[in-house]
């Protein structure tokens, strides 16, 4: 993947939708919800603080991590689907 973001962004390879209930059933296409938790694939340098000072990421690549539901923007980079976001959208680094 040719994509490098910059400041405090962050791009996460979003996990798959559910295929299935816990009880079994299978779910259309378009019943399924857009998942709310993926892997973190890039991290830009960090945010610039106002004194001039770059603030380190957080965020590693390789970590799991919870986001909000309409966080981020949506782009397909040859064929994945990837969500571009602010380090701030992140609520947390699950395991």
């Amino acid at each position: 993947m040719n994509l490098k973001p910059l400041a405090d962004r962050v791009i996460v390879k979003p996990a798959p939708a559910e295929e299935k209930t816990k009880g079994g059933l299978f779910i259309p296409d378009t019943g399924k919800e857009k998942p709310q938790y993926g892997e973190v694939v890039a991290v830009g340098p960090g945010k610039v603080a106002d004194n001039g000072q770059v603030l380190d990421m957080q965020v590693a690549v390789g970590q799991k991590v919870l986001y909000g539901k309409y966080s981020g923007t949506e782009v397909n980079v040859e064929g994945e689907d990837y969500l571009i976001m602010r380090e701030s959208d992140i609520f947390a680094i699950l395991g």
